[in-house]
């Protein structure tokens, strides 16, 4: 009988970052969950939080930003919905692109140490958003601006310049089974 070879324990931490980039992505639910989650972590820390949403509307009635301006957090629901109900898709690029304009504002204010671009990995891989603006934007940032960035399919060039990724995988889904979203659990 062979030995198992000796489990290696990770390294230690060794630095701290001033801020941090980090990415959900994946075709599983929690995305936006989790960088919500680290919202309400961040407030519990004192940071100033804002958030820029690029798909969901002011019209949107969504849980979490209600509680999330209770606490204090900014937030921007600034998308025109699911581009599948666009009836202008050059109108909504343009949507898009204002959003796009208001993240790198907030962003480059240096008055937030938390900032979630909710959903804006769609907009890029439509082409909507330049992803090379958005890098520089991020590489650019003030030294404690951290910033989560959520959505499907992240650009590989985002995720090489990421310092932590997560990628969310379905299993199974309520709505493959044409259960609708449920308020409370989805929204």
């Amino acid at each position: 009988m062979t030995a198992e070879p000796p489990v290696t324990p990770p390294p230690r931490a060794t630095t701290h970052a001033t801020s941090l980039v980090l990415v959900n992505t994946g075709d599983g639910k929690g995305k936006s969950t989790a960088a919500f989650g680290t919202v309400m972590r961040a407030i519990a820390r004192g940071w100033k939080v804002g958030v820029i949403q690029f798909l969901k509307s002011g019209e949107w009635s969504v849980g979490e930003e209600k509680v999330a301006r209770d606490l204090g957090v900014d937030w921007w629901a600034l998308g025109d919905g699911f581009t599948w109900d666009s009836e202008d898709m050059s109108q909504s690029r343009a949507i898009a692109y204002e959003a796009w304009s208001k993240a790198r504002e907030v962003i480059a204010s240096g008055e937030y140490q938390l900032v979630v671009l909710d959903e804006i990995t769609y907009p890029i891989n439509w082409g909507w958003i330049p992803v090379d603006e958005v890098l520089k934007t991020i590489r650019n940032r003030p030294e404690k601006v951290s910033i989560i960035i959520t959505g499907r399919d992240a650009p590989e060039q985002i995720v090489e310049l990421a310092d932590t990724v997560t990628e969310m995988r379905k299993v199974k889904h309520a709505f493959d089974a044409g259960i609708a979203a449920k308020r409370g659990i989805d929204y």
